[in-house]
C-alpha cells in the first residue's frame, strides 16, 4: 500500500450529529432524494425544534420491502414521543450482507443518509437506535453491534441472525419474536441469538408473543418504551 492511502472499512458509519445545522426542517414525511430508483423516508415528528436535539431510529425494512415498511414499524408513535425517523431501503432486494455476502452499498447509502440528516436536524446522540423487522432486524443487529460507538439502541423484530463486522461500543438491544413465526423460526432464531448477546455481554431486553411472522401493536410500544422510557 502506498504511503498516506487509508483503506476505508466498508462496515463503518462515520457521519454523526452535529452542533451546527444547516437551514430549517420542515415536519411530516418526506423522500430522502438520494437515489432515483431506491431511496428512503425521512419523518420529523410534530414539535420538532432546532433547539431541542430529538432521538433518532433508523427502521429497516425486511426482504423485498420498501422504507414504507420501515417506516410502518414506529410512525404511527413517533409525534406522541417526538421520534425522527429514517427509512433506507436497501440497494437490493434485501441488505448487501445477505444479499452479497459482504458489507458495502447499503452501508454507503444509510451513511450518505445519516449524513444529511445530521447536517438538518439538530440529534441527541444519546439515543439513537436502529431497529428492523425480519431481514431488517438481521441487519439492524449485524450494523448496529458493528457501530454500537453511534447506535446507542438495537431493536430487533423477529430476526433470523446476526454477523457484526466487530463489536463496538455497547448498545442495549431489543428483541422480539413470534412462537408461532414460521418464516423465521423461533428456536433456530431468537432462542439461539438471545444467550449469544447475553454472554458477548450486551443489556438485551428479549420478548416472545403467541403470534406469526409480524410487530404487533402492542411489542412496537414496548420497544419505543424501552428506547424512550415515558413515551407510548
Amino acid at each position: 500500500m502506498n504511503a498516506g492511502v487509508t483503506t476505508k472499512d466498508p462496515s463503518r458509519l462515520r457521519a454523526r450529529p452535529q452542533a451546527k445545522l444547516e437551514g430549517d426542517l420542515s415536519t411530516g414525511l418526506r423522500p430522502l432524494g438520494l437515489s432515483p430508483r431506491r431511496d428512503g423516508l425521512l419523518y420529523v415528528p410534530a414539535g420538532y425544534r432546532a433547539d431541542r436535539p430529538a432521538p433518532l431510529a433508523v427502521l429497516l425494512h425486511g426482504a423485498g420491502g420498501s422504507a414504507h415498511h420501515g417506516m410502518s414499524l414506529l410512525e404511527g408513535l413517533a409525534d406522541e414521543a417526538g421520534l425522527l425517523l429514517l427509512a433506507p431501503e436497501s440497494r437490493h432486494p434485501t441488505w448487501d450482507i445477505i444479499a452479497d455476502d459482504a458489507y458495502g452499498p447499503d452501508v454507503a447509502f444509510l451513511d450518505s443518509a445519516l449524513g444529511q440528516l445530521f447536517r438538518s436536524a439538530a440529534v441527541d446522540p444519546a439515543r439513537i437506535a436502529i431497529g428492523g423487522f425480519s431481514d431488517g432486524a438481521s441487519y439492524a443487529l449485524s450494523l448496529g453491534l458493528t457501530n454500537g460507538d453511534l447506535f446507542t439502541h438495537v431493536i430487533a423484530f423477529s430476526p433470523g441472525f446476526m454477523a457484526p463486522a466487530e463489536q463496538r461500543g455497547q448498545p442495549r438491544i431489543f428483541m422480539s419474536h413470534g412462537t408461532q413465526d414460521q418464516v423465521l423460526r423461533i428456536d433456530p432464531c431468537s432462542r439461539r441469538l438471545a444467550p449469544l448477546i447475553r454472554v458477548a455481554g450486551y443489556d438485551l431486553r428479549y420478548q416472545e408473543f403467541e403470534g406469526p411472522h409480524a410487530v404487533p401493536q402492542e411489542i412496537a410500544r414496548d420497544a419505543l418504551r424501552w428506547f424512550l422510557p415515558g413515551a407510548g
